[in-house]
């Protein structure tokens, strides 16, 4: 195993570091602060191939391995947390489109979506089926060449602020096998968009409710076959797991970083604070749990480039552990800062307020362990 990066993947990480210092960070405070989605800069990302890292170079994307991936997105998570996890979920979204849409779709979409000229959001989490996917209510009913869609999707990230939906809705019968997913218009009439949530973190990006409401939705955007969509929406998160994960990494080395930066400053009792040896350790242990999270992180992005069998435990696994680790991390940051990290000066309050909602995305970490759980009773852990 070769832990090593490549040159290009070196030169991929400068590229993000360069964007993140000078697009994301100089303004990630007044973005939270005022909530402002910064569309521009996204679409400055997308000219560099950040809104399209792992899609096809057949719909304009760069086509890059999810480890390139999550080495460029733990770089701009550096600069904007938030914003960098909407950035995840427009890829995902690219992502699918292009590798399920029919031609038809990626013909309308697939292009613009590459190059952030226009946004998309993912639509699963309801009301009633957060957690418990697969049991969710919206439906989508033929009628004549199209489908009717009607119900209603919570949390999505972008809502109201995007052009392109991808919706998991029910075809079927109950339970997965029932679930399909199609590409939707943001703007097409019958869809209506409840207020921007307010929300603890992630305020660069917002948050809304959308209800469909006979939305006619051509049989042309089905992704994929009639019940493929539980399929599609698990091979998504398995990726999203992993991003969400490199946000967290990201996030709390810069926590790190900037924590090391004030313990060589700040004095007390006569001495700088990186001269004590009991803060000395605690930096040591956060240093080794962030290397230890980053390395099983992009171990689990490998595993899925490779298509191992086991793919979907190993991005739980990550998921679970980086996102728990990151948070930590940046507590135990803010910790470092004694007061100044609570006041909204530093930028400590902010990391560890929007790293706290990737342990309940794209899969709770309850759900990581049930599912690392499961594929161990029932083949052992032998052989992962």
């Amino acid at each position: 195993m070769n832990f090593e990066l490549s040159e290009d993947q070196v030169a991929y990480a400068d590229m993000a570091r360069a964007f993140a210092q000078n697009e994301l960070a100089p303004h990630a405070a007044r973005w939270d602060a005022e909530a402002i989605f910064p569309v521009d800069v996204i679409k400055r990302a997308g000219e560099l191939g950040f809104c399209s890292l792992y899609a096809p170079e057949s719909v304009g994307g760069l086509g890059l391995s999810r480890l390139d991936a999550s080495i460029i997105f733990e770089q701009l998570s550096m600069g904007c947390t938030s914003t960098t996890a909407y950035l995840t979920i427009h890829n995902m979204v690219t992502w699918m489109l292009a590798d399920f849409g029919t031609p038809e779709a990626v013909e309308q979409w697939g292009a613009r979506l590459a190059t952030g000229e226009l946004l998309g959001s993912y639509c699963l989490t309801e009301p009633g089926a957060g957690s418990d996917a697969a049991s969710l209510k919206t439906t989508a009913k033929r009628d004549g060449d199209d489908y009717l869609l009607n119900g209603s999707k919570m949390f999505i990230s972008g809502a109201g602020s995007t052009d392109f939906l991808v919706v998991m809705a029910r075809t079927g019968g109950e339970g997965a096998g029932g679930v399909s997913a199609f590409a939707v218009d943001a703007k097409a009439e019958g869809i209506s968009y409840g207020r921007k949530e307010e929300k603890m973190g992630w305020n660069s990006q917002p948050t809304r409710m959308v209800t469909f409401e006979d939305v006619r939705v051509p049989e042309s955007h089905l992704l994929g076959k009639e019940g493929d969509g539980f399929k599609i929406a698990m091979k998504g998160l398995d990726g999203g797991r992993i991003n969400i994960a490199t946000c967290s990494i990201g996030t709390a080395q810069q926590a790190i970083n900037k924590a090391c930066e004030y313990m060589q400053e700040r004095k007390q009792f006569g001495k700088r604070l990186a001269e004590f040896q009991a803060l000395q350790f605690r930096l040591a242990d956060m240093v080794t749990e962030l290397v230890a999270a980053r390395q099983l992180v992009r171990m689990a992005a490998t595993k899925l480039d490779a298509g191992h069998a086991d793919a979907t435990t190993y991005c739980a696994m990550a998921k679970r552990f980086a996102t728990d680790v990151g948070f930590k991390v940046c507590d135990e940051a803010l910790q470092l800062y004694g007061g100044n990290g609570y006041i909204k000066e530093y930028p400590m309050e902010r990391y560890v307020r929007d790293t706290r909602v990737h342990r309940i995305l794209e899969g709770t970490n309850e759900i990581m362990r049930l599912i690392i759980s499961r594929r161990v009773l029932a083949e052992g852990a032998g052989e992962l």
